[in-house]
């Protein structure tokens, strides 16, 4: 699997690892706002919110011995806070990940996100879920690297209408229709948009030899759950603060306004959020607390 953390990423991890205390507390100040909007977004009570947050550092260093690296550290984090926030606060509203989901209709069950919950039953044995896991992280390890493919051509050529519309359809979650009418296009061109992709998708998966499901369902609810972990369409920080100043060529600047403010994407507004504001004592307080609870976590240095 390819290495997506960057040089600077890895230099922290390997100072934590260490149980260097000044580059933890460096990384906690890093990540800890925009993670914190993330929060306050689903947990409207700032003591909640920073409840989560703490656990989140606390499940992030006690976990340090077991990251793979298959993800950048500002998406493992973010996908451990959202695990917290929906330990703590379980219904269907907490696994949404856009703001444009919120607008449908509340009476349709969601499915499990983990297909692995949709196969189980009391009958199998611990040795199939563990050919179950494996093969799902093998299938996952796939559909990364082929919607990574995707995706960053998507954004290489500015084919942003295409991108906008994959988006809605699989991180989004949304139907046929709705996606027509967001995107102020034909329900045809929406289908063939969907059609060109999958088929992409489906021709790496194929080269690899990896089966990834029978059902078209399955498949699409696979790569639901891949992109929802690794956030490939997701803009970069930086990307945002050139949005905030509107420094960004115009195809950007509307690409990334649309993901932030008619998809609603969650993550990234929290991390507009935390550029546009949050006060030097909220931030110091939340850091301090973070240190308390988490140093004694750190190996100690040799």
């Amino acid at each position: 699997m390819v290495d997506r953390v960057s040089k600077a990423e890895q230099y922290f991890l390997d100072k934590i690892r260490q149980g260097d205390q000044q580059a933890w507390s460096d990384f906690v100040g890093r990540y800890r706002g925009r993670l914190l909007r993330f929060a306050r977004a689903k947990l409207p009570q700032r003591a909640d919110a920073e409840d989560v947050i703490q656990e989140c550092f606390i499940a992030f260093v006690r976990s340090l011995d077991r990251f793979r690296g298959d993800c950048d550290l500002e998406t493992y984090l973010f996908a451990l806070t959202r695990r917290k926030i929906i330990d703590s606060y379980r219904h269907r509203e907490a696994r949404r990940v856009c703001l444009l989901q919120d607008t449908l209709d509340s009476s349709v069950e969601e499915a499990p996100s983990d297909p692995l919950e949709q196969m189980a039953s009391p009958a199998e044995t611990a040795s199939w879920y563990a050919r179950a896991e494996e093969q799902y992280d093998v299938q996952k390890a796939v559909l990364a690297e082929a919607l990574g493919e995707l995706i960053d051509g998507f954004k290489r050529a500015l084919r942003f209408r295409d991108l906008q519309i994959i988006e809605l359809l699989l991180y989004c979650q949304l139907p046929n229709k709705r996606v027509a009418a967001t995107m102020n296009v034909s329900e045809q061109t929406v289908a063939l948009v969907k059609h060109r992709s999958l088929k992409q998708v489906r021709d790496t998966v194929e080269r690899k030899k990896v089966p990834v499901g029978p059902s078209s369902e399955q498949f699409e609810n696979l790569l639901t759950d891949v992109w929802e972990y690794h956030r490939f369409s997701c803009p970069k920080r930086s990307t945002i603060g050139g949005f905030l100043l509107q420094t960004l060529d115009d195809e950007w600047q509307r690409y990334v306004d649309f993901h932030l403010n008619v998809l609603g994407c969650r993550f990234c507004r929290a991390n507009l959020e935390d550029l546009q504001h949050e006060t030097l004592e909220q931030q110091q307080q939340l850091h301090a607390r973070i240190m308390e609870s988490t140093v004694g976590f750190l190996s100690r240095p040799t």
